[in-house]
Formats: C-alpha cells, structure tokens, sequence
C-alpha cells in the first residue's frame, strides 16, 4: 500500500511546489538614465566590465549637429544593418524630421529610460543609440548571433512529411509554425524566465479553440519559476509539468514545425523556448506519444497496422525480460515440455540466476547505446553494431549468459527502439527493471502486479490537469477513431476531448459555427 500511496501523492506534492514557488524572474532594479551621453556611457560600461567584445561608437548627428553614441555587442549584432540602417543615415543625410525613428532605416526600435532594461537588451544582441542631452535612449533590432540553417530533424525522420527541423532561435521557429497556420486567430504569449539568463519563452496557441483556463494555467507555472537561466526545453519540462516523480514525460517534445501546427489545430498549447531546437506541447496524453506525422501521410491501413506495432513493442520492452526471468525461475510449468527442453539445454552452462543474467545483458546494452550516441556517428554506428555482435557472441560461448537470454534482449531493444518519441522509449526501457526484480521475487504474480502499478499510475497522471490516459480512462469513445486504430481522415471532424478545445468541430472558425 505504500508503493501505491507513494505513486498517487506525486502529483499532490509536485501541485504545492507549483503553488509555493514565488513570481520573481523580474528585473529588481530600475535606474533612470542622464542626459549626459558621457555619464551614461561610464555607467553601462561600469555594468558590463570585463567584456572586450563591447564596442562604443561615437559620431555627430548631421541633422541636429548633436553628440550620440552607438553601444553594442560584436558578434551579438549584425554589422551591415548597424553600418547601412544606422551609422550612415545619422552620419550622412539630412533630414527634415530631426527625429530618430525617420532617420534610420531599421525596423525594430523602442525607447528606454531605464539602466537595467538597456544593460538586458544590449546583453540579448540590441544596439543601444544614446544621444547628448536626452533622458531616452534608442533600443535599435539589430540582432545577428551565430545560427544554424534549418535541417532536416535529426530524432524525427519523416518519409513524406516536411523535411525541416526547428532551430535555436524563437522567432524562426515562431515563423516556421505560422507558415503552416498562417490566421489571425494563431495568437502568442510571450514572457521571460530566469534571473541571470533571460530566455524568452513564447506560448502559441489558437484563441478561438484554446481552453482559456489550460492556458492561464500553463502561464501561472512559468510565471512561478525561479531559477537563474533556463538552457533547455528538458528544464523548463520539469518546472510545468504535474508529477515531476514520474518516468512518463508529460509534455510531447517535437522538433517538427508540422507536428507542431498539427496540435495546436487540435486546441493545444505550443511552448517555444529561445536557444532550444524544440518545442513541447500539452496537454499531452499517453497515445500521442506513439503517434507521428506520418501516420497521416500515409494510408489508414497501414497507419493502423505500424501503430499496432508500437503498441506491441511497447508491452514487450516492459515485459518480456521480466516474464523471462518469472517463468525460468519460478513459473517454468507453463512452458511447453520440448522448449523447456532447449531452454534447460541453453541454461545448462550459465551460472547466474536468470536475474544477473537479464541484468548483465540489458545493462551492457544500455551502454553500446549510449557509447554509439556520445562517439561520432562514423564511430558510433560501428561500435554499436560490431559491439552488439562481438560481445553477444563471446558471452555466449564463455557461459555467461544463454542464448534464449541474447534473444530476449535483442528483441527487447529492437521493440524500444519502435517507439517513435525519445522520452517515452527511454522512460520504458527505465521501468523494465524495476519489472524484473518483482519478477525475480514473485514469480508472474510479481509481473502482474507490476502491470497493476504501472496501470493505475498512468490513470493518476495528468498534463495541465487533463487525464493522462484519456481516451482509455476516462473513456471518451469519440476519441478513439485516432488512438491504436486511425481511421480515414474524413471521419475525423472533432477534435480530441482530451485537448480541452472550446470548438469540438474541426472546420469551425471565427466565420462559422461554434459547437
């Protein structure tokens, strides 16, 4: 009864963590800045000591005849807009507007009085232009950092889907989702996280299908988080999520622009971390985690043929190393008299327990994996197949493990590695080794009551508040039409409940109808 206590509270204690972090990622300070062009100088660059790469461009306005000073950050910024956009048109040209905004050429400009919001915005890549004798300076878009080209995804291969990946930026990767949803209706919440490391964090979602109170909900987590600098989308996970004890990830991590579009149509929320390749969506259920964008390129046939294989694979990576050891060590009787024959046969010379034996295979397994990551991928890809093969061999001929056991492994990796998110296989290939120490225990009584755990809780788990294994618990029959079985696209004109969606019609808009 502990174990189950211990599994339900999770998500209790993990809700009053949410409730008692207190709202601080906020600047702490303002400072009004002068209109002397040198005091302001003297006191930015008294903030940013030690930092060679800040440069200080001073030059007269050629319309007002007037001190002014150019400050950013080299290779933060992009020097043909500074130099074309700015420089030049201050320095060259006359203008009948004196005014700064009908100067220059850039785009992006807002005024700032305050220090420490110009320190940030110099800090974040912006070109800062003070002028002699003005209590405001000019915050010009001038960002340039270094950044890759869009690729193709690198952990979500797609036959007939899209072949682009989201990148480090936010703002392309916001413009990568409004090709695909390109409505009025697409709406974006943006705030920022982190004390020392601003990172900007952007919720997008569709105003007319979003559940308001999931998204206040989401925005509340964020908002409560206090923590120096978020690096990745795996730290702001565990932050918003509901039961941060829990194996299963609770948000669906893509890298995928059109997986992305795809469920905000469906009412759920985007979250687009800057700096982070992806991005994560919720409210989340179990069966989205077996789901891919190509499900729905290809026919429902064979959709629902490949989805029934994961659902397969899924229950032999949890089970079949622990129903291997139950019935070798306790349960041998329900094995048909020839196969025990062969498998006595194979066992004759191994001298561990089935237990040790799993352990040794599937633990050296995990590590050809991770050792095929972590090298290049030349290296990586050989390693981790002449690896496999050599040290499966000579296990086997030096009597450490038997036979059967190499094929209960190998069939154990491969039915992992059908699992088409990351964070799900890996939380599976986590929970088949607590499964097989109860099955060492008690036999395949010990299995079924790990199933009977693992069961109740994927039903305690939620995501934003909304049931984990929904459709199956609760059950929402018209749900099921996209779960194990994906029916012709022409039937599915709902959308998910489990989206908590205002609009249960796919075809509605602000135009049509509301149901």
């Amino acid at each position: 009864m502990g174990l189950f206590r211990n599994i339900l509270r999770g998500k209790r204690q993990n809700s009053r963590q949410h409730k008692a972090a207190p709202q601080t990622n906020k600047l702490q300070a303002t400072k009004a800045i002068s209109d002397d062009i040198d005091v302001n100088l003297s006191d930015l660059q008294a903030l940013l000591t030690e930092s060679p790469d800040l440069n200080t461009r001073r030059f007269l306005i050629k319309s007002t005849q007037e001190r002014a000073a150019l400050v950013y950050l080299d290779n933060m910024t992009d020097k043909a807009a500074i130099n074309n956009d700015i420089l030049r048109p201050l320095m060259h040209e006359t203008a009948a507007d004196p005014q700064i905004e009908h100067i220059i050429t850039i785009g992006g400009i807002k005024a700032a009085t305050d220090l420490y919001e110009i320190e940030q915005a110099v800090l974040q890549g912006s070109s800062v232009l003070f002028v002699d004798n003005s209590r405001t300076a000019t915050l010009l878009d001038t960002h340039g950092w270094p950044q890759r080209a869009i690729e193709d995804p690198q952990m979500e291969a797609s036959l007939k889907g899209a072949h682009q990946g989201f990148v480090e930026t936010g703002s392309q990767n916001i413009a990568l989702i409004r090709r695909y949803i390109p409505n009025r209706e697409l709406k974006t919440i943006e705030t920022r996280v982190g004390e020392r490391g601003l990172t900007t964090v952007s919720i997008l979602y569709l105003a007319d299908v979003a559940n308001k109170q999931v998204l206040q909900e989401l925005i509340d987590r964020i908002d409560r988080i206090d923590v120096d600098a978020i690096l990745s989308s795996g730290e702001l996970e565990e932050f918003i999520e509901d039961n941060s004890y829990s194996p299963f990830p609770q948000f669906i991590t893509t890298e995928r622009p059109d997986s992305v579009a795809s469920q905000i149509l469906q009412g759920r929320l985007a979250i687009v971390i800057d700096k982070s390749p992806e991005v994560l969506i919720g409210p989340a259920n179990f069966v989205m985690f077996f789901q891919t964008i190509d499900d729905y390129s290809n026919r429902w046939q064979v959709s629902s043929f490949i989805r029934i294989l994961r659902f397969l694979a899924f229950f032999i990576t949890i089970f079949l190393p622990s129903f291997y050891i139950a019935v070798i060590s306790y349960n041998f009787e329900v094995i048909p008299l020839r196969l025990l024959l062969s498998v006595g046969q194979s066992r004759a010379s191994v001298p561990f327990p089935p237990i040790l034996e799993a352990l040794i295979m599937e633990i050296t397994l995990e590590m050809l994996k991770e050792a095929g990551i972590r090298l290049p991928a030349p290296i990586g890809q050989t390693v981790g197949i002449v690896g496999a093969i050599v040290i499966g061999q000579a296990t086997v001929q030096a009597g450490v493990v038997s036979n059967i056991m190499v094929i209960v492994v190998s069939l154990t990796a491969l039915s992992s590695f059908i699992i088409p998110n990351n964070d799900m296989s890996s939380a599976i290939r986590l929970i088949r080794f607590p499964m097989m120490l109860v099955a060492f225990i008690y036999g395949i009584l010990g299995v079924a009551i790990g199933m009977l755990v693992l069961l109740i809780h994927l039903i305690s788990l939620e995501s934003l508040g909304t049931p984990y294994f929904s459709p199956f618990s609760p059950v929402r029959f018209r749900d099921l039409k996209d779960t194990i079985i994906r029916l012709p696209i022409w039937k599915m004109t709902t959308r998910p409940l489990s989206a908590r969606g205002i609009q249960s019609k796919k075809q509605a808009s602000d135009r049509g109808d509301k149901t």
